[in-house]
């Protein structure tokens, strides 16, 4: 069995606690957005950002289950594309985090929403 360093695939672990929990956030406030203000102009144009937000973290979420997955099942070692393919999607991906929060951070104030 192919393995990732141990403080790599803790990393990863760490990035897709922070997913969940940015989904969970996206999913929480779009509901209790909707709740209150139903479909209007403006709450649709949120209710859809909240939507990209939750899917952007879906998608970062599955591609490290799909790495670690993948390594799991190779023959040690670990081919050196995929390690590299992982260290610029941990690169990526704790780039982007701050943006995601960031953006649920906004449609709060913006929608007065807590």
């Amino acid at each position: 069995m192919g393995k990732l360093k141990p403080e790599t695939a803790q990393t990863i672990w760490d990035l897709q606690k922070q997913l969940l929990e940015i989904i969970d956030i996206a999913k929480t406030l779009e509901l209790s957005l909707f709740e209150s203000f139903g479909e209007t102009d403006r709450s649709v144009i949120y209710l859809d950002e909240l939507q990209s937000i939750a899917e952007q973290a879906t998608d970062r979420f599955s591609r490290f289950s799909t790495f670690q997955s993948r390594i799991a099942n190779a023959q040690p070692p670990v081919p050196s594309d995929i390690i590299e393919l992982v260290n610029r999607t941990i690169e990526n991906t704790q780039q982007k985090i701050p943006a995601l929060e960031r953006s649920i951070q906004e449609i709060r104030e913006e929608g007065e929403l807590s």
